[in-house]
């Protein structure tokens, strides 16, 4: 490093200073970095530069300009276990870009980029390699017979490589994208641009010419667009001619903090502690940006990804030796001195990171020192899991593996993310069981899930009765009534053939309108019909509850209450339309406070569980604080909004990709299939859901939230209702209002004064009664004072133990009081009493005279108390304790009686 260019024109601020103002001079308006909290809602995180132009790419919305330019903070952790293995990945890094919207096209684009690499940059053209795609023929003559780049040095490449699609259909086109080559003297015999140890990609230019067809043709776009995205720290590792990105002035001054926290040279160290100080560079930076732009650690969804860069952060500092300063005999945290770095190089990235300073930087330190409790005990855990695994591979001859469930142990223990086992484990030679790990997570979700019932599926012999059964088809979205056929019976958890009146029962079908509880909505409720020959019914089966099994074989929970039920007769299954429409009501209330929630607390907000419910929808989301009155009622008013504006909903069936890439919201860690149903509320909501909702949104008619908490920590919940539901709970309160008002005699505004007036009074009159109990107390205090007794022979110390029957605790402690100032120095009073049924009050009470001879109160109560059952404590002077045993106080005050005597009698005497 001690070779690095010193020359500010190629610094990283220059760099970027340098493209805007090379692009800016040629029309192009710099728009400033957009936050790493996006407003698309099918990524987490800002992934690329042209993420904020894609709804302009996408013709959703119109341009502003017609060209723009922008160095854009992305964040991508998807490789994050190849940051500092190897030159070029971040999980934090800088996109500069360069954008037409319909104006220039290809060929200035490429004579742009051209010029900026060559004479702003002053890279030599003879170092500069060109893909392009391998059917683009106007591409390669651009860049061959107009900017002179010899063909040799020109690779044509697949569709894999060179061809951006934005989905299974619509605006795509070809890239070309410029390298740079580290090694001319390998010369051009083999060439192979993915090599990493000669080649560098720095500069993508996306031709946005056509538009997909349903029939996979392609047609021209009527307006041709420009999407480029320039590396930054590449950029810089190519002009400041350091070895790697990490060594750029970009991110080597936070290395170098790290290095001297850990008391060594990064130049002189191994290339294992050097990837460990490369971790800790690239990380923190993501770290402090995104908790900049408002994502705090928790255990899903954006705050996740900062979690578990944090606790990569602290695992490499520590294992590197870095301490953070010691306070009060506990070991600090070494994370903010570290993002002090980081924000003095942010000025030219993010203005805002200085000004939130103090706030980063403690939720750093919390954080930190939130891991650290629990990292050494896991990590001592671990190595003994790694080293049984090494063990028993050895002496089976297999293969060294961590199983699911340790791995999940350790997560849910211990706080370790099962990406970090992963890497633990990689290091000792040991791989993990990741599909184990899976399925331990889904059975604790399954477990904590609410109202779900576990579905008992084996048979006696051990075989399961759905072994043979093909998943039941569901036409629920299309239909409330079915015809179906019984392929099995269950009952208490055996298959049987026939099930008669009266009994509960779990019936399979072939297919069926009901909705099995999943993605929160709770399962359909109706009846199963069987009909005779004349269409005489001869089975009636009330069905209370609906749930998968093994996949999609839904369970039908219920009751016959007519007839017999047979395996193999046709049954019309008909859903409770009412039911059905409340949860439809509550499903889509529920997306639509998704979106309000995103629209008026913050992009940041993600999900964290939902209950859909016949009588209520529940949600719970990430964030730190209670939301205030106004904020709820500003959400209420949005989503009654949107009920009141009668949109109708589009669902629609397609790729997962192509559902992400179209704007549906994928819920952080869930598992989806290849298709994916995507419901949308348009211009307001899109989800990948497979629940039933309304047609319209007008169908929900009312939208009230009843109630806001929270659950735990960075998690709250609300609770709320809407369409029928909603008329439900008004009644309910005015039912109640109604009998408030007659039990109050008044009327309903007069109702909030007289319970304040009526809540005074009751305050006074308790008030009264406690001064009445304390008077009692004090009284029967002066009636048992004479039965004091004397104990000691140098000193004279006057003891009282004795028993004030029902006076409660509060009493008790100033009759203590009371006697002690009545006795006066030396003197020992110890009173029980028993205020309630099944309650012991104790209270020992000692003068500075018998404290000074070695007995504290606390001390002496607290083997008393445990006599009734209970126990205490307190200060040396006076002490209180319980217990739940009031047969036993007259015993244990007569131990009490006993100890104190003998106590004072020896150090009296």
């Amino acid at each position: 490093m001690e070779d690095q260019p010193k020359d500010s024109l190629v610094s990283g601020d220059s760099i970027r200073r340098r493209f805007l103002d090379f692009y800016a001079s040629r029309g192009h308006k710099i728009i400033p970095s957009a936050s790493l909290v996006p407003d698309d809602p099918t990524v987490l995180l800002t992934i690329a530069g042209m993420l904020p132009f894609k709804p302009i790419f996408l013709g959703k919305i119109p341009r502003q300009v017609p060209c723009a330019t922008t160095a854009q903070r992305c964040i991508r952790t998807n490789d994050v276990e190849n940051v500092g293995r190897t030159a070029r990945h971040h999980t934090f890094f800088e996109m500069l870009g360069n954008f037409s919207f319909g104006d220039y096209f290809k060929k200035e684009a490429i004579q742009w980029s051209w010029e900026l690499s060559t004479v702003e940059f002053g890279l030599p053209p003879e170092r500069l390699w060109i893909s392009v795609y391998e059917d683009d023929d106007e591409a390669f003559e651009i860049w061959h017979k107009e900017v002179g780049v010899p063909v040799e040095r020109i690779k044509r490449m697949g569709e894999d490589d060179n061809f951006w699609m934005s989905g299974a259909t619509g605006p795509c086109g070809p890239c070309s994208e410029i390298y740079y080559d580290f090694h001319p003297e390998r010369g051009y015999a083999d060439v192979d641009l993915g090599d990493d140890t000669r080649f560098i990609e720095f500069y993508n230019l996306v031709f946005m010419e056509y538009n997909k067809k349903d029939d996979g043709t392609l047609e021209p776009l009527k307006q041709k667009n420009i999407d480029t995205g320039l590396g930054l720290e590449r950029m810089a590792r190519i002009l400041q001619k350091v070895p790697n990105n990490y060594e750029t002035d970009l991110i080597y001054p936070i290395i170098e903090k790290a290095s001297e926290l850990a008391n060594m040279s990064y130049a002189l160290a191994d290339e294992q502690t050097k990837l460990k100080l490369k971790v800790v560079g690239d990380h923190l930076r993501a770290i402090v940006y995104l908790i900049s732009d408002g994502v705090l650690p928790s255990n899903i969804g954006r705050g996740y990804v900062v979690r578990r860069l944090i606790r990569r952060v602290v695992r490499a500092g520590r294992s590197l030796g870095i301490k953070g300063e010691v306070q009060d005999n506990l070991e600090g945290a070494f994370l903010p001195a570290i993002a002090e770095i980081v924000m003095e190089l942010s000025t030219h990235i993010d203005s805002d990171v200085k000004i939130k300073a103090p706030r980063i930087l403690e939720e750093l330190k919390k954080e930190e020192l939130h891991f650290v409790q629990t990292l050494e005990r896991g990590e001592i855990l671990l190595e003994k899991m790694l080293a049984d695994a090494l063990s028993n591979a050895q002496k089976s001859g297999t293969m060294p593996c961590l199983s699911g469930k340790d791995a999940f142990l350790l997560y849910d223990t211990f706080g370790f993310p099962v990406e970090l086992t992963t890497e633990i484990a990689e290091e000792h030679g040991v791989t993990v069981d990741m599909n184990g790990f899976d399925q331990e997570m889904e059975n604790q979700r399954r477990l904590s899930r609410a109202a779900h019932n576990v579905v008992k599926i084996e048979a006696e012999d051990g075989a399961s009765p759905t072994e043979y059964i093909n998943e039941t088809e569901f036409v629920g979205y299309e239909s409330l009534s079915a015809q179906a056929v019984v392929e099995s019976l269950m009952v208490n958890g055996s298959p049987v053939i026939q099930v008669s009146e009266g009994n509960d029962v779990e019936v399979l079908l072939n297919r069926t309108p009901f909705y099995a509880e999943s993605g929160g909505q709770i399962g359909d409720h109706g009846f199963l019909y069987v009909t005779g020959g004349e269409n005489q019914q001869t089975a009636v089966v009330e069905i209370k509850d609906v749930q998968k099994s093994l996949g999609d074989i839904f369970v039908h929970k219920g009751t016959i209450r007519e007839g017999v039920l047979e395996v193999g007769r046709e049954v019309e299954a008909a859903v409770d339309a009412k039911l059905r429409q409340r949860a439809k009501v509550h499903h889509t209330a529920t997306h639509l406070l998704q979106a309000a929630l995103k629209k008026l607390i913050g992009q940041e907000i993600s999900q964290a569980g939902s209950l859909v419910a016949f009588d209520r929808l529940r949600f719970d989301f990430n964030y730190g604080h209670a939301l205030t009155d106004t904020q709820l009622e500003d959400i209420e008013r949005l989503i009654n909004g949107w009920v009141g504006a009668a949109a109708f909903l589009e669902t629609k069936v397609m790729p997962l990709k192509d559902a992400k890439e179209a704007g549906a919201i994928a819920m952080f860690g869930e598992k989806y299939g290849e298709q994916v149903r995507v419901v949308e509320v348009p211009g307001i909501s899109m989800e990948l859901c497979g629940g039933t909702h309304v047609r319209n949104t007008s169908e929900i008619r009312v939208f009230k939230i009843i109630s806001e908490q929270g659950i735990a920590s960075g998690v709250r919940r609300i609770e709320a209702v809407a369409g029928e539901a909603f008329i439900e709970y008004i009644n309910a309160r005015e039912y109640h209002m109604k009998n408030l008002c007659s039990m109050l005699k008044v009327k309903a505004e007069e109702v909030t004064t007289r319970v304040e007036k009526l809540l005074e009074e009751l305050r006074m009159s308790r008030n009264e009664v406690a001064n009445l109990h304390t008077k009692a107390a004090v009284y029967k205090a002066l009636t048992i004072a004479s039965k004091a007794f004397e104990v000691g022979t140098s000193q004279k110390i006057r003891v009282l133990v004795e028993s004030l029957d029902d006076v409660d605790a509060d009493s008790l402690k100033v009759a203590a009081e009371h006697l002690i100032d009545t006795l006066q120095d030396p003197a020992a009073v110890i009173l029980g009493s028993c205020p309630d049924e099944g309650k012991v009050s104790l209270v020992a009470a000692f003068t500075p005279a018998v404290v000074d001879l070695g007995i504290q109160a606390g001390k002496f109560i607290g083997p008393i108390a445990k006599l009734c059952g209970g126990g205490g404590g307190g200060r040396a002077n006076f002490a209180q304790a319980g217990g739940r045993k009031p047969e036993n106080l007259p015993s244990a005050l007569g131990k009490a009686r006993e100890e104190i005597v003998s106590i004072l009698s020896e150090k009296a005497s």
